[in-house]
């Protein structure tokens, strides 16, 4: 071998484990996600990638300079908070929590562990933050809606089924925004001729029973508001309410993609893909306190045209003319 070819082999070789070394000296920094629905249904996927890839894009590599522990509760209340002291236990720099009952375990564990959240309707009024614009403690994040959006969840199911003269409010008892949501729909109530009924329910068991015996006489809809309760039994929602005929609106697109009616709301993976940002900013030196609480810009109308076909529903035109999406 040529003495130059020999140097040059010999350089390459020391600086393998020069690099080798270098990646091994970078620093690891941990996250910990507190998600709401079961591991395995595919809404939750869908956040947890539009999670991961936003904080790829800002150079946040899961395995390499970042790792990530992610606890999914399935809604189940002594796992929410099982789960919450065990991230805190991990020491993260971050810990990205979604929805209400998430939040107040966390709150439980820590105050001083930065907390992005997400899916967190009214966080003033939770006593999570002291003001939208101006945080103050260790959480910030995303809120999903405005309360007042629930009334134009009563106009729409209206329009597209005209002849309800009844609509159950479905909403978790456990959680404060149930009867806010439900009084900004009883508000819009007299103008549209509809009588609502609020129905509070706290398991899969008690959401067939009243669903079923709600549905039992004609002219009823149904109106599922948002809550992870909800959430985590959208499957057994929509399922009984194609079995019941109830036409039905819900404050999220899973809903309908599973076969639900219509839904108006916030783009909820967006949130996620936002909370990369806010967790960036964190992890680079920023504090929660000092991002404000962010609201949405855009909500969007979704509407199954195979399910109200079923239904024997005709969707307005000037409905469909405002849709997002329509799904055939």
């Amino acid at each position: 071998m040529k003495r130059r070819e020999f140097i040059t082999l010999l350089g390459g070789a020391t600086a393998w484990p020069l690099a080798a070394r270098a990646q091994q000296n970078e620093r690891v920094r941990r996250i910990g996600v507190l998600a709401s629905l079961a591991q395995h249904d595919p809404e939750e996927r869908r956040r947890v990638a539009a999670f991961t890839e936003a904080l790829q894009k800002l150079n946040w590599h899961d395995g390499r300079n970042v790792q990530i522990d992610y606890r999914s509760t399935g809604g189940d209340a002594e796992r929410t908070h099982l789960y919450a002291a065990e991230l805190v236990a991990l020491a993260p720099e971050a810990i990205l929590a979604v929805g209400a009952a998430t939040m107040a375990a966390l709150q439980r564990a820590t105050r001083t562990v930065p907390i992005v959240f997400v899916l967190l309707p009214d966080p003033v009024g939770a006593g999570v933050v002291e003001s939208l614009s101006h945080p103050g403690g260790n959480a910030t994040g995303f809120t999903p809606y405005e309360y007042g959006i629930a009334g134009k969840w009563l106009e729409l199911l209206k329009e597209i089924a005209p002849g309800v003269r009844q609509a159950a409010v479905l909403r978790d008892a456990a959680t404060s925004s149930g009867p806010a949501q439900f009084a900004a729909i009883q508000a819009v109530a007299p103008s549209v001729g509809v009588e609502v009924s609020p129905i509070g329910v706290r398991d899969a068991g008690e959401i067939e029973r009243f669903i079923t015996a709600f549905a039992r006489s004609p002219l009823k809809g149904l109106i599922v508001t948002g809550s992870a309760l909800t959430a985590v039994h959208h499957d057994l929602i929509v399922t009984l309410a194609a079995r019941h005929k109830l036409p039905a609106i819900y404050f999220q697109r899973f809903f309908v993609t599973a076969g639900g009616l219509v839904s108006y709301g916030d783009d909820y993976v967006d949130q996620f893909r936002r909370a990369a940002g806010y967790v960036d900013r964190i992890l680079r030196g920023e504090k929660p306190s000092d991002l404000p609480v962010q609201a949405p810009t855009k909500y969007e109308l979704v509407i199954n045209l195979k399910t109200a076909k079923a239904l024997g529903l005709d969707i307005p035109t000037s409905v469909l003319a405002r849709a997002d999406e329509v799904i055939e």
